[in-house]
């Protein structure tokens, strides 16, 4: 179990030093405002500065955040603990939206704001970094297991792996 745990945890420390390299190379990069073709049409660089979530929801609102965050973390870390043996789909998920929270809260804490970069040039959509990717692709690997779970559970079997 506890190797098990200990895998989960690199995991996430590898996730929350990647998004924090990009940021540093963000910032470093390029200036406030500007964007820097990655793929024509694709994907570009974008460097802002989002003190809000999700579409800048909540904007400003840092001891909100500050408050979710640290409620966020202890709770995945224990059921992540609790569910160590169970669901790889579970744990994966808990293990990137771990990442992904602790990415931004310390882009919050340490500089008042969340450093974002990749912008979508194919579609309409808020500028995103790593730490985002790693909550969204978290979420959906929890809802694969839920969908997963619940039918296993109508199958008469106990758990969806």
């Amino acid at each position: 179990m506890k190797h098990l745990l200990a895998i989960y945890l690199i995991i996430s420390a590898a996730l929350i030093g990647l998004d924090q390299w990009v940021k540093y190379l963000t910032v470093a990069n390029i200036q406030l405002g500007d964007t820097k073709e990655f793929i024509p049409g694709f994907l570009s660089f974008t460097y802002i500065r989002n003190t809000g979530a999700a579409w800048s929801l909540l904007e400003g609102k840092m001891w909100f955040f500050y408050i979710v965050t640290v409620i966020v973390v202890a709770v995945v870390l224990y059921i992540l603990v609790k569910n160590i043996n169970g669901s790889k789909w579970f744990t994966v998920g808990l293990t990137l939206v771990l990442a992904g929270a602790i990415g931004n809260f310390i882009d919050r804490v340490r500089l008042g704001f969340v450093v974002d970069m990749f912008q979508t040039e194919f579609i309409s959509f808020p500028i995103f970094n790593v730490a985002d990717s790693a909550l969204v692709i978290g979420v959906i690997c929890i809802f694969i297991y839920l969908i997963l779970d619940e039918k296993a559970a109508k199958d008469g079997k106990n758990e969806a792996n």
